[in-house]
């Protein structure tokens, strides 16, 4: 399934009012793909198209964010969350939640680290460069990254498996992040069967 990075005016993805929906999610071994659904962030990103390029990924962290923080994950360790483009900003700078979660007390809310707890959810490929594509897979693993193409929208690539050779992994990491990933998280494609009388 697919959700927004809140639900709703005021209601973040860790309000425990949500704590069914997370419950029957693990239990049924569901997917739940977080893409930001507009921008919450205001006028400041009102201009230049930032309330995609700059608040989309800042959304998507700050889900993210509230999710692991949470313990959320700690609580539900079966289940599958999995977020569009690479993960936000999160992905690119989890040893800053991690700082904070060994300086503070108020941000030390769960047993693992926030890079371990993120570490077990997935994202997509969506970070447009190579190098960010490596970056991607050396923080959140090989095993955790999915191949990402953001169709049909605009800030879409238009061959994300060019882009993915194109980043020189060994083949077992292409192959994973290519099909095998997205297999393991969401189980078999159905084959359609021919029709026997």
């Amino acid at each position: 399934m697919q959700i927004s990075t809140s639900a709703g005016p005021g209601r973040e993805l860790d309000d425990p009012s949500l704590a069914d929906f997370w419950a029957a999610a693990e239990e049924l071994g569901a997917a739940v793909l977080i893409h930001p659904w507009g921008c919450t962030l205001g006028e400041r990103l009102n201009a230049y198209y930032l309330f995609n390029s700059v608040g989309n990924p800042t959304e998507t962290a700050l889900a993210l964010s509230r999710i692991v923080f949470s313990g959320l994950l700690e609580r539900h360790p079966r289940l599958k969350i999995w977020s569009a483009h690479g993960g936000g900003y999160l992905a690119g700078y989890m040893v800053r939640a991690d700082h904070a979660w060994a300086a503070r007390s108020d941000a030390h809310t769960t047993a693992e680290p926030p890079s371990a707890l993120l570490r077990r959810t997935f994202v997509d490929s969506l970070v447009y460069t190579t190098e960010q594509l490596r970056h991607l897979v050396g923080s959140m693993g090989a095993s955790q990254v999915t191949l990402g193409s953001d169709y049909p929208f605009d800030m879409g690539v238009v061959d994300p498996v060019d882009r993915l050779e194109a980043a020189g992994f060994d083949q077992a990491t292409t192959d994973a992040i290519r099909g095998g990933n997205a297999a393991r998280l969401l189980g078999p494609i159905p084959t359609v069967g021919t029709a026997h009388s």
